[in-house]
Formats: C-alpha cells, sequence, structure tokens
C-alpha cells in the first residue's frame, strides 16, 4: 500500500508510463484486436489477499489491459465522434483526483460551484448564446437531454408529474436522424416511448418544420398533449443541423418546450463563421454542448443551458434537513441542476483548457481540423470508384465506395460493410457507418487534438490500398 508521503516517488512510473503512452501512441492498434472474453480470463478470479507492488500492477497494464484498449486519442481514430484529452486536461484530472472533492452544494467547496458558474458565462459568451442562459455542467449529452425532457415534462405539467405521476397522453418529437438519448429520455422520464413522435427529414437529414407542424397538429386533434421539441445541431449520424428558426417559431405557437442538442458540433460555435447553425437561438429553452467532444477536455464534461433556471432547480430540487445551508438562495447549488447529488468538480479542466489554449488556439485547432477535412473530402473523390454521400460539414465527411459495374444496392452495401471491416481489422485507423436512406456510407471524423495532415495521408492510403484489393 503506497504511503502520501512518498507520492512524488510513487509516481515517477505512472508518470513515465503517461509520457510513454501519449508519445508512442501511434505505434498501438486504434481499434483494439482484443475478442469477447480475452481481458476478463487473463484477470484472477479472486482478489489479492496481500499487497501487490506497484511495479507488478503497471506490468499488468502494460500486458492485459492495454491490449483491450481501442485509443481514442490515437490521430487516425475517425470513428463515432472524438472523445478529445490534452495535455492541458490531463494535467487538471490529476489535480481534480488529488482534491477528491465531493461538489454537490456549494459548501462542499466555493471554489468548484463559482468557477463552475464562471466557465459557463466564458463559453456562453465565447459561442454567441443568450446572455439570459444559465449553465451547468452535467456528465454527458443524455443526461442533459433526460434533465431536459423532465424539465419539460413538469412545466407542461405545471408541476404536478413528480408528486402526482405521469400523464399518458404527452408528446415529445424529434427527428429521425436525432441522437438515440432522446429516445432513452423519454422512457426514463415516464412519458413514454410510444410518445416519441419521429418526423421525417428532407434530402438534407434535416427536420422539416412543416412535417413538424402536421405531427402537433395531428396530436391534438387526437387528445394528445405536445409537450417538447429536440432539435440537433450536428446529428450523429451525418451532422444535420436543423432549422432552429423556425422550429423555435413552431414551439412558441403552440406552447411548447425547446431544447437543442449540440453535444459535437456546438463546439463549432466558437467560431463565428458558423454562428448561423443558431439563429433563433433566443426561442430556445434549454441547450447542450459536450467540450469532451471536439475542444479538447477529457470525458465526461457535457455543457448545458436554460433560459430559466429557476424551472430548473424547481423540477429537481429536494432539500433534507442536512443539505440545509446558511448560504442556500444567495449562491448555485449545483446538485439542484439535474439528477445526481454526487458531483465531480469537472469546471477545473475547462478552466485549464480554456487559459491555457485561450479562445485564439482553440478556434485555430478547430479550423485546422475543418482544413483537414476538406483536404480529405477531396482527395477522396480523386480514387477511382469513391463518392460523397453528402456534402462535407465542419470536419465530417460521409463517403463510400460505389464502382459503376457493382449492382444493385445490397451489393454496393456488402461491398462497403467489407470495406470498413478490412479498415478497421488493420488497425491503422478505425472509422464507423451510417446509412442514408437505406445507402451503407462511412464516416470520416477529423478532430482528434494532436491529429496532423500525415495522419490524414495515412488514412488516405489505408483506404485507397484496401478498396483496392476489394475490387
Amino acid at each position: 500500500m503506497l504511503d502520501p508521503k512518498n507520492f512524488k516517488s510513487s509516481s515517477n512510473s505512472i508518470i513515465e508510463w503517461i509520457d510513454r503512452y501519449l508519445n508512442q501512441i501511434t505505434s498501438y492498434p486504434v481499434k483494439s484486436p482484443a475478442t469477447p472474453g480475452d481481458i476478463y480470463e487473463k484477470i484472477p478470479d479472486q482478489a489479492p489477499v496481500q499487497s501487490e507492488s506497484l511495479d507488478s500492477i503497471i506490468t499488468d497494464l502494460d500486458e492485459i489491459i492495454l491490449p483491450g484498449i481501442t485509443h481514442w486519442q490515437h490521430p487516425n481514430f475517425h470513428a463515432y465522434f472524438p472523445a478529445n484529452s490534452s495535455v492541458e486536461s490531463i494535467l487538471a484530472e490529476f489535480i481534480t483526483s488529488a482534491i477528491g472533492a465531493q461538489c454537490m452544494i456549494w459548501d462542499t467547496s466555493p471554489a468548484a460551484a463559482e468557477l463552475e458558474q464562471r466557465m459557463m458565462e466564458w463559453l456562453r459568451d465565447g459561442m454567441g448564446l443568450p446572455a439570459q442562459f444559465e449553465g451547468v455542467i452535467q456528465d454527458s449529452a443524455s443526461s442533459a437531454t433526460l434533465v431536459a425532457v423532465l424539465t419539460a415534462r413538469e412545466v407542461k405539467t405545471g408541476f404536478r408529474s413528480n408528486e402526482e405521476g405521469v400523464p399518458n397522453n404527452l408528446r415529445i418529437y424529434c427527428s429521425d436522424e436525432t441522437h438515440s438519448s432522446i429516445e432513452k429520455a423519454v422512457g426514463v422520464s415516464g412519458i413514454g416511448k410510444k410518445n416519441l413522435v419521429k418526423v421525417g427529414v428532407d434530402n438534407q437529414m434535416q427536420m422539416q418544420p412543416e412535417e413538424l407542424e402536421k405531427c402537433i397538429q395531428s396530436d391534438i386533434q387526437n387528445d394528445y398533449d405536445p409537450c417538447a421539441v429536440v432539435a440537433t445541431i450536428g446529428t450523429t449520424g451525418t451532422l444535420a443541423v436543423d432549422p432552429i428558426d423556425s422550429i423555435g417559431t413552431i414551439c412558441q405557437k403552440y406552447g411548447l418546450w425547446m431544447h437543442v442538442d449540440a453535444a459535437y458540433a456546438g463546439t463549432a460555435l466558437l467560431l463565428p463563421e458558423y454562428r448561423w447553425m443558431i439563429e433563433g437561438i433566443e426561442k430556445v429553452d434549454s441547450f447542450v454542448f459536450n467540450p469532451h467532444k471536439w475542444m479538447f477536455t477529457n470525458f465526461d464534461c457535457s455543457v448545458y443551458y436554460v433560459k430559466d433556471a429557476d424551472l430548473l432547480i424547481k423540477t429537481f430540487e429536494v432539500l433534507p434537513e442536512y443539505l440545509k445551508t446558511k448560504s442556500r438562495g444567495s449562491v448555485n447549488d449545483y446538485r439542484d441542476w439535474g439528477v445526481p447529488l454526487g458531483r465531480r468538480f469537472r469546471a477545473l479542466k475547462l478552466w485549464f483548457v480554456m487559459r491555457s489554449f485561450g479562445l485564439n488556439g482553440i478556434q485555430e485547432r478547430l479550423r485546422y481540423h475543418i482544413e483537414l477535412n476538406e483536404y480529405f473530402s477531396t482527395e477522396i473523390q480523386k480514387v477511382p470508384g469513391f463518392e460523397l454521400a453528402l456534402e462535407p460539414f465542419l470536419n465530417f465527411t460521409c463517403f463510400r465506395l460505389n464502382p459503376s459495374e457493382t449492382g444493385g444496392l445490397d451489393t454496393v452495401n456488402s461491398l462497403n460493410e467489407r470495406l470498413l471491416e478490412e479498415i478497421n481489422r488493420g488497425g491503422r485507423l478505425f472509422l464507423t457507418h451510417t446509412k442514408i436512406q437505406e445507402k451503407y456510407t462511412l464516416r470520416m471524423v477529423i478532430g482528434q487534438t494532436y491529429v496532423e495532415k500525415k495522419h490524414v495521408d495515412v488514412a488516405l492510403d489505408e483506404i485507397r490500398t484496401i478498396a483496392k484489393g476489394l475490387l
């Protein structure tokens, strides 16, 4: 067992391990080659009775754990959306772990509460969000969306649902392309998944406002009670941007709560040239984006804004005797701003990242990623047989292999599925897929903190080589 008195000497091996990992990460296959049970079978089935040395633990870290890790910080990780880190954020996490604060209310760590409040203001102003918005850090966009749905439910029912139960006729609306967390939130909230209405999208995968209004009108005629709309800035499948202004007008017309899920693409609002994505934001009731995706801040860190914080607090406030304090009412007790009582000191890593990078530094890195995506999308179209499924946007490209001599849709889909499997099996890069109007399509996301052009060239080379072999 380690002694705090020897922390500096004990930590040397850990610091060396992290240094080696960060600087040698490209030597590992991006996606773990492990098969189910590989790691589990190497771990003893009983906990050790006697203390084991840190050296032996690190040896097993290298030999047992590392082979089962998919390396999200690898510069050739282009799958899903990134869960970015940075040196600044890692160092802040050291300090957060050392402090070990439970930041449920102001009194349990005043600095944690007040730094969080100020970081929410920094980001709000840096992104061009309304000054009226107040923010809180949640663990994920899924949790933030659940919070939005629960608040919308309480507002719609006059704050009776928490006391009396949920009516069975509330309706929530989103597009066919909206993240699965919306469906989960509607189920967990008690509204029921059958009351989630999926609205059709156009050929750019954006929600169609006229279809939304038709759904609302139909539900009213059939004795349903429209409650909320979830719009998306940057859908998971295709990075589509729903028309916030038009949807907001409809929400105001029918008295619906409007939540915007900008989990990934919201970071781009730090670039003034992309503020068009939030035209109509003054009509929005709540908004979420994840610095832990494309803003170089370790998972987990999800920023949730509300227009009226009193409604949020009224939804979640429970005050047992042991949490009553003299400071209550004059400070933000963030445990009333979401589901959990316990809260990590997440604001510290945001503070480190924003101060070390500066807004200019963050903007430069985002623009560089966008430039790399423009380069990739241009080059992939030069490869025989490849086409773009949609216009590239931000640092994201949807592409597929569709040689002229290939057969119908099923054949082309199978070909692209094989292409993706071969790419990921090779270990040089990691991609994922989506389906666009039933077309199996590969997704390329260029957002890892330290990615460079040479890494994009590796991806292009691997895609070219494997596609040539398949054809």
